[in-house]
């Protein structure tokens, strides 16, 4: 199961039986009796969706309003890092959309979604393709140029080209994750993609449009520091945490690649993908993103389930653990290439001095 089609064929949960979460087994489950385990999971409450995105836009239209009329900086600025925050919840619900995993038959919802993702660089077409394909394709090598961050193995990088090695220390620099507003979300997701193909991505256009207006009223009625404080560091700092968590969920010490002929779908949730251990606080903030093994395996599990899921699936207990120390954070950023004959990750140093010694 090598394809984005099959990937979108096995994610039709609800073709599958459920089986009782709470059943022990003797032999730990995999595959689809991995997948069919958090089926009965993969159910949401329109209630409490609907409680968890209107309280955190509320919240975020009200910490905005805070960063923009505030009268002491230091308040805006503290205003302007809670809207941060909040706009990084904002974009998990965003994201649950996409999936099909909350508020689908919502018109609310899809006018909601879509004016959201105009304001904040993501296009639902470029978004959904490249995200899609990502998980139908991770834990595998990628040349494509569609995922965000490619993995190289030693050998390649061997032969590979002064340019090609550009490129991708380029995609993989800690200062690409860092200036993620403009690298990622404004050039990646939203330009080049209308770029290259304006009649299907024509939606850029209108975020990019939209994105453009509302700097611009701010900064016509509001002047710069309005600006500032109300787009500008909070769509900076939301887009480099959410860079990073994507960038560090598959990027870290013990994450696997798979060789082609033995990919599978739940191992590749299971060894290539982690858990982002994070204080109570922060999980609420990021949406319960960091339970990023279980997302995998089953994306049409709303955002607020998924710590029950790993509560009441065994097999899903035991991942990889990564957090936002900084020096998880720099042991992400050191996993640049993939050795097949240790089968781990390797720097680049690693990589040439080893290729010295061969």
């Amino acid at each position: 199961m090598n394809t984005a089609l099959e990937f979108a064929q096995m994610t039709d949960f609800n073709s599958q039986p459920g089986v009782d979460p709470s059943r022990a087994s003797a032999v730990p489950r995999k595959g689809k009796d991995l997948i069919n385990a958090t089926v009965p999971f993969a159910r949401e409450s329109a209630k409490a969706s609907w409680w968890h995105v209107g309280s955190t836009f509320a919240m975020l239209v009200a910490a905005l309003a805070g960063a923009g009329l505030a009268p002491w900086w230091p308040l805006r600025l503290a205003f302007s890092l809670l809207s941060a925050l909040l706009m990084v919840r904002s974009f998990i619900f965003y994201h649950d959309y996409m999936h099909r995993a909350i508020l689908v038959r919502s018109k609310i919802a899809w006018l909601l979604f879509r004016i959201y993702s105009a304001l904040s660089l993501t296009p639902p077409r470029s978004w959904k393709e490249t995200h899609n394909y990502h998980h139908g394709h991770v834990g595998q090598l990628d040349d494509s140029g569609i995922g965000t961050f490619p993995v190289m193995t030693t050998k390649d990088w061997a032969e590979a080209s002064w340019a090609t090695k550009i490129n991708y220390r380029i995609t993989r620099h800690p200062l690409t994750v860092l200036a993620g507003y403009v690298t990622i979300f404004f050039f990646s997701l939203t330009l080049l993609p209308f770029l290259k193909d304006p009649a299907r991505h024509w939606d850029g256009l209108l975020s990019l449009l939209g994105h453009a207006a509302l700097l611009a009223v701010l900064w016509v009625f509001g002047g710069f520091a309005t600006a500032f404080f109300v787009m500008l560091l909070p769509i900076a700092v939301a887009s480099t945490l959410g860079s990073y968590l994507f960038f560090a969920q598959h990027s870290y010490k013990g994450m696997k690649i798979l060789p082609d002929e033995n990919w599978t779908y739940h191992e590749a949730a299971l060894e290539s993908s982690s858990f982002m251990k994070l204080n109570p606080v922060m999980h609420w903030f990021t949406g319960n993103i960091g339970f990023h093994h279980i997302h995998h395996l089953n994306v049409r599990i709303p955002f607020y389930r998924l710590p029950e899921v790993m509560n009441a699936i065994p097999e899903l207990q035991s991942p990889v653990i990564t957090t936002l120390k900084p020096r998880d954070i720099l042991a992400s950023f050191r996993c640049c290439l993939w050795d097949e004959d240790r089968q781990q990750t390797v720097t680049y140093r690693q990589a040439a001095r080893n290729c010295l010694t061969a």
